[in-house]
């Protein structure tokens, strides 16, 4: 049995089949729906975020034999160890590379939500960002969250310019999982400079899909929200 296959035993005898269901429901795994024929376990994160320090150790091949796994659960244990493993700074340039390479395993927001950010734009913050351009316009929602969810990584260091960029090539998207992904990246530049945020806003609210337009202005007065909202600026 390969290291692998004990941890997705491992995490198989964790499962709780009440759980398991209400994950069903609430990440769309219906017939059209993003999600579909994902299949769960129902194990919360902060479980799954322990193991993963536990298992810390096991080998790239071995983490992508996890993510290959069409159990939600496994994959996004292989993920939360590739992000501690870049973190440690171990093998770092290979495992952005497996992580480009299997994009199609990263197959959920949750999943992008949690390893975007700390391993590609983490790899791309010193490096040329064209491949988050790349992502940006790939015909998989997946490739275009993570190139939007991964500059997260400058926002917090207060570098916005490749957030507004990609927020641009991605505010016709079809997919209302990408108007709440540049929404929340919206938001969180205005959490460290709101005149920037704004000066984005402003000069296309009107035009901006609503469910991006209310994520980027959750925390904003209420009468400043309703202006927006209601097209009054």
């Amino acid at each position: 049995m390969t290291t692998a296959e004990k941890i997705t035993k491992q995490l198989k005898a964790l499962g709780n089949k009440t759980a398991a269901e209400h994950a069903k429901r609430f990440f769309k795994i219906g017939p059209g729906q993003y999600g579909e024929g994902d299949l769960f376990l129902g194990i919360k994160v902060p479980v799954l975020r322990q193991l993963a320090k536990e298992h810390c150790d096991i080998t790239l091949d071995d983490l992508i034999e996890l993510l290959h796994s069409p159990l939600h659960e496994v994959r996004m244990m292989a993920l939360l160890i590739m992000v501690l493993q870049y973190k440690h700074g171990n093998n770092q340039t290979s495992i952005y590379r497996a992580y480009l390479d299997n994009t199609h395993r990263v197959n959920n927001w949750d999943l992008v939500d949690g390893s975007a950010a700390d391993i590609v734009g983490a790899h791309l913050f010193e490096r040329d960002r064209k491949p988050l351009y790349k992502l940006a316009k790939s015909k998989s929602l997946w490739e275009r969250r993570i190139a939007i969810v991964a500059t997260f990584y400058f926002i917090r260091r207060n570098q916005f310019a490749d957030t507004l960029a990609i927020a641009v090539l991605l505010l016709n998207d079809k997919e209302d999982l990408m108007h709440k992904a540049v929404g929340w990246m919206l938001r969180e530049v205005g959490k460290r400079d709101l005149k920037v945020e704004e000066g984005f806003l402003i000069p296309r609210y009107k035009q901006i899909p609503r469910t991006l337009l209310r994520y980027a202005i959750e925390r904003f007065p209420e009468p400043k929200r309703l202006a927006y909202l209601h097209g009054r600026l």
